[in-house]
C-alpha cells in the first residue's frame, strides 16, 4: 500500500497526483494516460531553450527503449502546447529523429506546483514577468500510479536520458527477481540479493550466489533475465 505523506509533499511510495491536461497528443487524464504502464514525468525550464532542446532530442532518440520495458514518456513546461508545436520541429531538425511522446502544457503551473517542480534557485529561469518556470524534474511512477523515483536538476544543468532507462530496468528487474543493483550497474553485470531472501531461499533462487559479508551477497543475472533483453 503507498505511503499517506502530507499534502503537497511527494516522496517515494507516494502516489502520483492526478490530472486534466492539454498536451501536444491531445487532453489527458494522467492516471487514464499511465494506465498499466509505467510512466516517466519529466519537466523542462523553456520552450526554445538550449539544453532542453538537446535533452527532449535525447528522450526522443531513446524512446523505442521505454516503449520495449512498457514506458511511456511524458514532458511538461510552462508553455503552450502551440509553442510546444512549434518547438518541436527544431527538436526533431537538431536531433534527427522524431518526437513523438506528448508534452504537457502548463502555462499556469498548476501541475508544476502540484509536483514541486517549480525553479527556487536560479534567478535568471524566469518568465518575461519574473514568475519562476520549472527545473528538471524527473518522476518515474510504476502501474500502480506509485512514485518509485524522483530526481532533480538545475536549470543549467542537462540530464543523462541514458541514466533514467537505467533506473528503470533496475526498478523492474528488481521487482520481478527479488534483487537490488549495486552502483554503476548496468543490466548484465551481477546484482545483490535482496535482504529479505535468506540463505536458503537464495540456494534455489540463485543457485550461483556468493556471500561476500553477511549482509552482501552477489549472484549473477544473465542480461537476458532483465528488462533490458
Amino acid at each position: 500500500m503507498a505511503a499517506q505523506t502530507p499534502a503537497g509533499t511527494l516522496r517515494l511510495g507516494s502516489i502520483a497526483p492526478d490530472f486534466e491536461a492539454v498536451t501536444t497528443t491531445g487532453p489527458i487524464k494522467f492516471h487514464e494516460f499511465i494506465g498499466d504502464n509505467w510512466v516517466v514525468l519529466f519537466s523542462h525550464p523553456e520552450d526554445f531553450t538550449p539544453v532542453c532542446t538537446t535533452e527532449l532530442g535525447a528522450f526522443a532518440k531513446l524512446e523505442p527503449e521505454f516503449t520495449r520495458r512498457g514506458v511511456k514518456l511524458i514532458g511538461l513546461s510552462a508553455n503552450t502546447i502551440e509553442s510546444h508545436g512549434e518547438w518541436i520541429k527544431d527538436i526533431d531538425e537538431v536531433s534527427g529523429c522524431s518526437l513523438k511522446f506528448p508534452i504537457i502544457g502548463d502555462k499556469e503551473r498548476k501541475i508544476a506546483h502540484a509536483y514541486d517542480m517549480i525553479d527556487y534557485q536560479d534567478t535568471t529561469n524566469v518568465d518575461s514577468k519574473g514568475i519562476a518556470f520549472t527545473i528538471r524534474s524527473v518522476f518515474i511512477i510504476d502501474p500502480e500510479k506509485t512514485i518509485r523515483l524522483i530526481m532533480s536538476y538545475p536549470a543549467s544543468t542537462g540530464r543523462n536520458a541514458a541514466e533514467v532507462l537505467r533506473v528503470v530496468d533496475s526498478l523492474q528487474t528488481g521487482d520481478k527477481h527479488r534483487i537490488t543493483t549495486p552502483i554503476n550497474w548496468v543490466p548484465g553485470d551481477d546484482v545483490i540479493v535482496h535482504p529479505s531472501v535468506t540463505n536458503e531461499e537464495a540456494k534455489t533462487l540463485f543457485p550461483d550466489f556468493r556471500i561476500v559479508k553477511p549482509y552482501l551477497r552477489f549472484t549473477p543475472l544473465p542480461k537476458e533475465k532483465t528488462t533490458a533483453a
